[in-house]
């Protein structure tokens, strides 16, 4: 009985010690990651055009501006990244145009404002025209064939950049394109974008696809890349840079 009871005691200090663990652990929060392009920084604030994230971070996204400000605190940590090594820095650092992802730390089902309001964990700022922008962009332009699901935008092209055109050449204007968590979706009213739910493409709404790829990569290869922006009934001129 006696070696039952201390079993039973050990037992339960080591339960508590788990559970103890976990909350400590637990405490950081969820992550949440933006990545994107400074727009202006100061010693408390962090103000970006936002370009992609984690699954958890475009979620809170839906429905609001592609530019936000994150909140710089006196624990938040800057990483500037330079020929592949990074230092600590400061946010007079942070430049306009540099492409900077922001980890923010806070629970799960956190509204963007508490995001914003929230100290950021870690900027890491990789420079100007760097990460994902470092690869050519191939944009392709139509209207959405039957929607999307699983994935694929199922797409009527009608126009592109140089790029996307060529890799066109001989091959049918109707094409599927991927996306995935990462893939950000923004919907264009007048000339103010706000974020949406892949969801919300509807048959028949023009939209625009940017996909990041290889620069000599096949249409094949293109799509199955996830894209990086869907611009729906995005406006102005169509860009044709092969960037």
């Amino acid at each position: 009985m006696r070696h039952r009871l201390l079993l039973t005691v050990a037992l339960a200090a080591l339960a508590c010690t788990v559970v103890a663990a976990a909350a400590l652990g637990g405490g950081r929060g969820r992550l949440y990651q933006f990545r994107g392009d400074v727009t202006s920084a100061s010693s408390t604030a962090v103000a970006v055009t936002i370009e992609g994230g984690n699954h958890a971070a475009l979620k809170t996204l839906i429905g609001q501006s592609q530019n936000e400000t994150f909140t710089i605190g006196p624990n938040s940590e800057i990483l500037v990244w330079s020929k592949g090594v990074p230092h600590v820095g400061s946010a007079a650092e942070l430049k306009p145009g540099d492409n900077v992802t922001v980890n923010v730390r806070a629970p799960g089902g956190a509204t963007l404002a508490q995001l914003l309001a929230t100290p950021v964990a870690v900027v890491g700022d990789h420079g100007a025209n760097q990460g994902h922008a470092a690869r050519p962009l191939f944009l392709f332009v139509g209207t959405v064939a039957g929607g999307q699901s699983g994935g694929h935008i199922a797409l009527h092209v009608t126009s592109g950049n140089w790029r996307g055109l060529k890799a066109m050449l001989g091959q049918p204007v109707d094409q599927t394109f991927s996306y995935d968590d990462g893939t950000i979706f923004l919907l264009w009213q007048g000339r103010v974008p706000t974020v949406i739910d892949p969801s919300q493409l509807k048959s028949g709404d023009r939209i625009s696809v940017r996909v990041r790829a290889p620069r000599d990569a096949a249409l094949a290869q293109v799509e199955a890349t996830p894209a990086s922006h869907v611009g729906d009934h995005e406006p102005g001129q169509l860009e044709t840079k092969a960037a």
